[in-house]
């Protein structure tokens, strides 16, 4: 496939077309996760951070818990096409749109918060790029805690998952849980709490935050450790809305985004601890120290999504691959 090496150097021309004349903006700013979700309070950091460097100049309205009727996979196109102004989305839902956007969901590859910055950092030209041909630019992204498995019992085995539905947030998650002979069921967010209040779930793949978030311990009574992955979070704005800016506006918005950014990845040091405090307090019971095999067991069937993201980028996925593991 074509690499991103042209979009690559065309970003170096972003900011340098002449710029409107300063007026006072406001943006709408849809997001399918809860108020109280981790991304929900980075994306709220950007707008305050951005009120105050604005002097109230520019207000950025949040939608959170899909408000807008936009979930994830939806806000591409909606910031790209303009009918929303900002978003803050899901990347791996994106995989349609382009291969890059799932690097953060491959299991097991940053097995810690240090190792995901860094393959974020090296990243970040190649998910910029891609955003910046589809009209929009990528102003910061912040990481999901580790991601597990929400159960109704302990889900510690292969013998415990088998056959299990469990929903998953994108095809690499399916292609490992499949693998690992469950059920596995592809949905957004907003889409299971309600399969779960209809019984049509087991189990859900994803991090404590956003379990806590939407109160999974309504229907769930375990939550099984397995560091998974820790996929990123994307703020995206529309690029003619981004362009139409100041330059004094364009750098109170980088300003705003590396305050922002700095907060979500900060989150990561205390956020799990505080939600398995929380979790406790409502009756979960929490699982951890699971044992070496089923963790090997669960790479192992994890290894394909590797093998095809690489497949389905090309030449650019061993940039990145060499280049993150030169960093580690």
């Amino acid at each position: 496939m074509t690499t991103l090496r042209s979009a690559l150097f065309s970003l170096g021309l972003i900011g340098l077309a002449g710029t409107a004349s300063a007026q006072s903006v406001t943006w709408d700013l849809a997001n399918e996760y809860p108020p109280n979700s981790v991304h929900a309070q980075s994306a709220d950091t950007f707008i305050a951070a951005l009120a105050e460097l604005s002097a109230g100049d520019m207000v950025v309205t949040a939608h959170h818990g899909a408000a807008l009727g936009y979930k994830s996979v939806d806000q591409y196109d909606a910031v790209g096409d303009g009918a929303v102004d900002i978003a803050s989305s899901f990347a791996t839902p994106w995989s349609g749109v382009h291969p890059v956007f799932t690097l953060s969901s491959i299991p097991f590859l940053a097995k810690t918060a240090d190792e995901n910055r860094k393959l974020y950092d090296i990243a970040k030209p190649y998910y910029a790029a891609v955003l910046e041909e589809d009209n929009q630019i990528l102003l910061f992204a912040t990481p999901w805690p580790p991601s597990g498995l929400w159960g109704r019992e302990p889900l510690d085995s292969m013998e415990a998952i088998a056959g299990v539905r469990i929903r998953t947030y994108d095809a690499n998650g399916t292609v490992t849980f499949g693998n690992a002979g469950a059920t596995p069921i592809q949905l957004s967010w907003a889409d299971t709490v309600p399969q779960l209040t209809t019984n049509g779930l087991d189990a859900v793949l994803t991090s404590a935050d956003g379990g806590a978030a939407s109160q999974l311990w309504e229907h769930q009574s375990h939550f099984t450790e397995v560091n998974y992955a820790m996929p990123l979070q994307f703020v995206h704005i529309n690029r003619d809305v981004y362009d139409a800016l100041s330059d004094e506006q364009k750098a109170w918005v980088a300003e705003a985004s590396a305050t922002a950014e700095a907060f979500g990845w900060d989150l990561l040091a205390n956020r799990v601890g505080e939600n398995y405090a929380q979790m406790e307090q409502n009756g979960m019971t929490i699982v951890k120290d699971v044992s070496p095999e089923y963790l090997a067991a669960l790479g192992a069937a994890a290894e394909p999504t590797l093998v095809d993201w690489k497949q389905k980028l090309g030449a650019d996925a061993d940039a990145i691959l060499s280049a993150y593991e030169a960093a580690k």
